[in-house]
């Protein structure tokens, strides 16, 4: 992912340029789009699996985990998986980091089981990050986790068994234009801090970058997704070079970080929250983390709270968008407690509240102040964060005939008072009491009849 605002291309700068640009593409700015390759119904039938989820579960892990954001017992600034970069680490020097890694307490099926615990429906690993340490064993280069450590496992080969063992989608990320290892990997980057870095772009990408693509996308059975990221210098003609690669995995959903003038399927804003969804009904997901780095760094305890995770799930449903969370595994092959805690907390309100995420969409309304809405044909789930004082939510735009409001986390459905505003302002109120089921985010249903919008005769007294 990107780095902090004094690197090459700054965290700020690259959030500013990851909105702007799907957002020119959503409203059709960008050139070089290719004819479609199937019809809309078609796409929707391959999108399916990816709206319902909603929750995805990222993992950014490679050998910066054994440096944890020091070099040579010094602290590099805001440095996780851009230690390399961040600290102009030569190659050579970087490279002893892979004899260190030696990840033997890594169990994949505990990973996926983590994941599920947690609410995820898919899980996207790091095949290989900027720094060009490739996460599988690779025959393109022997700077890979099996040949270069002595671990001499395929961790990747370990986790898409366990995801198909436990009914798990499983995606790669792939950094595709950035590799600070192999010549010709960075060319394009200003300054070069190693003359090992200097060659040729093209070279690298047929030599490295698309053979590595084709393994990952060959030896692994099914890949729900493939996770582009730069897409730094790459032309029409260079992103054209991966493209016939999608073919060995029918069904694929790619993100639209590949470059080249090419959207991909879905929007990607990092570490930001859109305030709507996209234009068009473009397809988005916000990948985050839960402190302050994607990779391990020993001294980030800057971590968000549960609180603000699953608000940011609910948020970010409302809006039609699906949430990517990191977490950054240890050079042990551990995912940190703190992560595993947030992300059971998470887990525990899903295990509830699911219905309000899963096969959702967008909410049909302006962003309300008590919280968020997310729908369902036939039914509202109001996300209440701010319970109100007087017991009273009031639902202003709602103008359809109310069959019944209950809590989701009531197993009786026990049915709430639901009241009539007054004409012209209409909308309903429903009578929840005084004290919140839920101090996170306490989760009503509203049966409705007809569209959302379409007026109908609401019945008082509910």
């Amino acid at each position: 992912m990107a780095h902090d605002a004094k690197m090459a291309l700054g965290r700020k700068a690259m959030i500013l340029m990851t909105l702007g640009v799907t957002i020119m593409t959503s409203v059709g700015v960008r050139a070089a789009q290719p004819a479609p390759a199937e019809t809309k119904a078609e796409r929707d039938a391959r999108m399916e699996w990816w709206r319902q989820s909603r929750f995805g579960m990222f993992i950014h892990w490679g050998v910066y985990s054994v440096a944890a954001g020091e070099w040579r017992g010094k602290h590099v600034p805001g440095a996780g998986e851009w230690l390399m970069h961040a600290g102009h680490v030569p190659v050579r020097d970087y490279a002893t980091l892979a004899p260190q890694f030696n990840p033997a307490k890594f169990d994949a099926d505990a990973w996926v089981r983590l994941a599920k615990r947690a609410g995820a429906k898919y899980i996207v690993i790091t095949a290989k990050h900027h720094d060009g340490f490739a996460m599988f064993h690779s025959a393109a280069s022997p700077y890979n986790i099996y040949d270069a450590t002595p671990f001499k496992r395929d961790p990747l080969k370990e986790l898409a068994v366990a995801c198909r063992r436990q009914g798990m989608r499983l995606g790669f990320y792939y950094s595709q234009a950035q590799d600070w290892h192999h010549p010709g990997g960075a060319s394009w980057q200003s300054p070069h801090w190693d003359k090992a870095q200097d060659g040729s772009f093209d070279e690298y990408l047929q030599k490295i970058a698309v053979p590595q693509v084709r393994e990952i996308l060959s030896n692994y059975g099914k890949v729900s997704v493939l996770w582009w990221d730069t897409p730094e210098s790459m032309t029409q003609a260079r992103a054209e070079m991966f493209l016939p690669l999608l073919k060995l995995q029918p069904g694929i959903i790619t993100n639209d970080r590949l470059g080249g003038g090419y959207n991909g399927d879905s929007a990607t804003p990092e570490q930001v929250i859109p305030d709507t969804g996209f234009p068009g009904g473009r397809d988005w997901e916000t990948c985050m983390t839960m402190n302050e780095t994607w990779g391990f760094r020993a001294d980030d305890h800057q971590w968000k709270s549960p609180e603000t995770l699953i608000r940011n799930l609910a948020d970010i449903a409302s809006k039609g968008g699906n949430y990517l969370l990191n977490v950054g595994p240890t050079a042990q092959g551990e995912i940190p407690q703190p992560s595993v805690e947030r992300l059971e907390a998470i887990g525990a309100w899903m295990a509830v509240n699911g219905a309000s995420i899963y096969g959702t969409s967008a909410s049909p309304f302006e962003k309300p102040a008590w919280g968020r809405t997310t729908q369902k044909p036939g039914k509202l789930y109001l996300h209440v964060f701010d319970w109100p004082k007087d017991g009273k939510l009031i639902v202003p735009e709602l103008k359809n005939e109310v069959k019944k409001a209950y809590l989701l986390s009531d197993p009786k459905k026990r049915r709430l008072k639901v009241e009539v505003g007054a004409k012209p302002e209409g909308g309903v109120s429903i009578q929840v009491g005084p004290a919140a089921p839920d101090k996170v985010d306490s989760v009503m249903v509203v049966e409705i009849a007809g569209e959302i919008g379409t007026p109908s005769a609401p019945r008082a007294g509910m």
